[in-house]
């Protein structure tokens, strides 16, 4: 169907939609709670307990009854709920306590706790590390070197470079 078809066919069924609406409208103010006038038509003769048959049937018909509505309740935002149920990050805190520099161990008692925990294994036990070697110093000068150049090359190689 093209959307011409489907707005004639709406422009046809709107005078009907629209009386339907009005009898449905006029029906539920019929049921709404009665004047006290057409009460009292409702009430029966005797006199005993007129007022309290009176509320009633009042009660029984309209809004004159006490029900629960939900008119002045807040709409609660979905956001503001999980904002409520979200944790504080606590990490502002957690980072001033560990930059603090009170009652922090010092080096040689943490290598003391680290040699205790460490297992009896040999793969437990860290390398230990490698001595270093100094360099050795040459025997012969920087003159030296360049005079053998000159003699060997017939120039200083480093010159050129």
């Amino acid at each position: 169907m093209s959307a011409s078809l489907v707005r004639r066919g709406l422009e046809l069924l709107n005078e009907d939609i629209k009386d339907v609406s009005k009898e449905k409208k006029t029906k539920k103010k019929k049921t709404t709670t009665p004047s006290p006038v057409d009460v009292m038509d409702l009430v029966s003769s005797k006199r005993s307990g007129v007022t309290k048959q009176k509320k009633r049937l009042q009660g029984q018909m309209g809004p004159g009854r006490n029900k629960a509505t939900v008119k002045d309740k807040r709409i609660k935002s979905a956001v503001e709920e999980f904002r409520k149920k979200q944790k504080k990050s606590q990490l502002s805190v957690n980072l001033k306590y560990f930059m603090e520099d009170v009652d922090k161990a010092r080096d040689s008692d943490a290598a003391k706790i680290l040699s205790h925990n460490s297992g009896r294994q040999s793969r437990n036990r860290p390398d230990a590390p490698a001595p270093k070697t100094p360099e050795k110093e040459s025997l012969f000068t920087e003159k030296e070197f360049q005079q053998f150049q000159k003699e060997y090359f017939g120039r200083t190689v480093e010159e050129e470079k």
